[in-house]
């Protein structure tokens, strides 16, 4: 499939396509015609990398991690050794999102509060 099809299955702009290409997370094959052609295994390869990405993952582990992301599974020794980087990016997601349930659980008293006004 060429770039816009992959953008419109993924959801990702051409544009980030490109970049996840220039930065070897992605592979293309080039047309005669300069097109680049992606196979079907590109959709799964640019959901996970958005995931990745929006999960606040750095574009090296993001290209560390993708490996271990596959149908095969994580990759004996390359993929063991980075499971405890994404352990600690968990936790501290996990930390983040009981602050924020905090803060809205404020915010709410707040709001409440306000209202018996």
């Amino acid at each position: 499939m060429r770039i816009g099809e992959l953008s419109r299955q993924t959801g990702a702009s051409p544009r980030a396509i490109r970049y996840y290409e220039q930065t070897g997370l992605l592979q293309s094959e080039r047309q005669s015609n300069g097109y680049r052609e992606f196979d079907d295994t590109a959709i799964q390869i640019v959901t996970t990398i958005r995931t990745l990405f929006e999960l606040g993952f750095p574009s090296e582990l993001v290209s560390r991690v993708l490996p271990c992301t596959g149908e095969a599974g994580p990759i004996a020794g390359e993929c063991s050794a980075l499971m405890q980087r994404v352990i600690e990016i968990r936790d501290e997601m996990d930390e983040k999102a009981r602050r924020l349930d905090a803060t809205r659980d404020q915010l709410t008293q707040f709001l409440e509060t306000a209202d018996q006004r």
